[in-house]
C-alpha cells in the first residue's frame, strides 16, 4: 500500500459509515479520479480492504491502521462485524 503524498491536499471528509449505512458502491470494486487519493479511517472495529489491482493486497484495517486508495485503481471494503470509519479525499 503506497502513502498519500505530501503534495496532496486534503477537499472533503465523508459522514461516518457503520456496517450497517457503508454505501453498497464501496463494497464491490470501484475506482477514485485520476489525481484523486482517500484516506480509510477507521475509529471502531475492522475493515477487510482489497486493492484490485495492479497487484492483489489485502489489509485489514483499524483505529491504528488506515488504508491509502491511490487513483484509477480498483478496490472495494467489507465491514469485519461492527465498524465505523470514514473517508478523506486529496487531490495531488
Amino acid at each position: 500500500m503506497k502513502e498519500i503524498p505530501a503534495s496532496a491536499t486534503s477537499y472533503l471528509k465523508t459522514r461516518e459509515f457503520t456496517e450497517e449505512t457503508v454505501p453498497a458502491g464501496l463494497l464491490k470494486a470501484h475506482k477514485t479520479k485520476e489525481g484523486t487519493w482517500a484516506k480509510i479511517n477507521v475509529t471502531e472495529g475492522l475493515l477487510h480492504y482489497r486493492i484490485l489491482e495492479p497487484e492483489y493486497e489485502e489489509v485489514l484495517l483499524s483505529s491504528e491502521k488506515y488504508g491509502v486508495v491511490e487513483p484509477t485503481i480498483l478496490h472495494d471494503v467489507e465491514p469485519k462485524g461492527k465498524v465505523r470509519f470514514h473517508l478523506e479525499f486529496f487531490r495531488d
